[in-house]
């Protein structure tokens, strides 16, 4: 992975989030460079046991998220990508002094750096000099966080950290400083839903030229959401996702799916309609079927279902994402029908 290096920025190693009681962060400073984006994941639990995770600047509620060992993230349906690198309260007055001094002291980081560093932070004879400790508990120093999953631009959030007091809003000449918008954006990065694969009927091996009927079991396919949020600014979203359709691809040229598009939608909570004996001979409302034999070896029959993602946060905000995708490939047999004169 490419390092951002800029002598005028902090390379932090570790990122915690500030909850609403600043505890002790866990970042490390590790002389020039930027928001390396290697964030600790630090588990709590609310009143009601919900499990929280807290990753670099940002508190995600993934309890209401899809479970189970098939769970996979969804792919947008658009070029957009999660937002890459943002900006969020980070240290208290006394916990920045705690990163940097250290820092300074390893002399690591060049005389120059150092002074300019020095003569921006510490002045024990002027407070406000002196890391903001005489606006302990009135605001925070901002600084830069990096998605995880390094999207395009992961790397351009090279402000140095700048104090906001509470109740003010971040300097408007700073891009990418933390709203209601870019936390539905890391909400949907954090969606998880449930296994595409489907249930394919008549049992046992598909056969030439008979209808397989394919269905997915409502049950398992229910809203998923995330809830992203920064509680010291008392700002949130959530990134809310619905199933709306269901591909399916046989694998093969030589097969017929229905409906002909191969896109099946989702009807009061499911997609398709479970067999039931003596429906062999008619058409199934959400299936395939195959139009030779797959020999010796199996056709990779793909299901994708795809989620319409909607977001609301703090304010009355809200709007659409892009849909997102995600789709399992299943091996299929199919045999020929062999029929016995006398």
């Amino acid at each position: 992975m490419p390092a951002l290096i800029q002598r005028n920025h902090l390379f932090v190693a570790g990122l915690t989030v500030l909850m609403l009681a600043v505890a002790t962060p866990a970042h490390a400073e590790k002389g020039f460079g930027g928001t390396d984006g290697q964030t600790n994941q630090e588990a709590n639990a609310d009143d009601n046991g919900n499990l929280f995770v807290s990753v670099g600047g940002v508190q995600f509620d993934r309890s209401k998220n899809g479970s189970g060992n098939s769970t996979g993230g969804l792919t947008p349906t658009t070029s957009w990508t999660p937002p890459a690198c943002w900006y969020a309260p980070t240290y208290s007055p006394a916990e920045l002094q705690k990163a940097k001094e250290p820092v300074w002291e390893a002399e690591s980081t060049g005389y120059e750096w150092d002074a300019e560093q020095r003569a921006k932070y510490l002045n024990k004879d002027d407070p406000s000099k002196d890391f903001n400790k005489d606006k302990t508990g009135k605001g925070y120093w901002w600084g830069s966080y990096v998605n995880k999953s390094y999207p395009p631009g992961w790397d351009s959030c090279t402000e140095d950290y700048f104090w906001v007091d509470t109740g003010d809003a971040p300097p408007a000449n700073i891009p990418n400083t933390i709203t209601p918008e870019i936390l539905a954006g890391l909400a949907y990065n954090e969606i998880r839903v449930p296994s595409t694969k489907v249930t394919l009927a008549p049992a046992g091996p598909t056969k030439v030229n008979l209808p397989t009927w394919a269905w997915l079991d409502g049950a398992d396919f229910k809203p998923v959401s995330v809830t992203a949020s920064v509680p010291v600014l008392n700002m949130s979203a959530t990134a809310t996702a619905e199933p709306f359709s269901l591909q399916i691809e046989p694998g093969t040229a030589d097969a017929v799916t229905y409906p002909a598009s191969g896109v099946c939608q989702f009807n009061h909570g499911s997609i398709g309609e479970p067999y039931a004996a003596g429906k062999a001979a008619q058409t199934p409302p959400c299936g395939v079927k195959y139009l030779r034999s797959s020999g010796d070896g199996t056709f990779p029959l793909r299901a994708t279902v795809t989620w319409k993602i909607t977001w609301t946060g703090t304010g009355g905000a809200g709007d659409d994402l892009p849909d997102g995708n995600f789709g399992a490939t299943q091996d299929v047999v199919v045999q020929e029908i062999q029929a016995v004169n006398r």
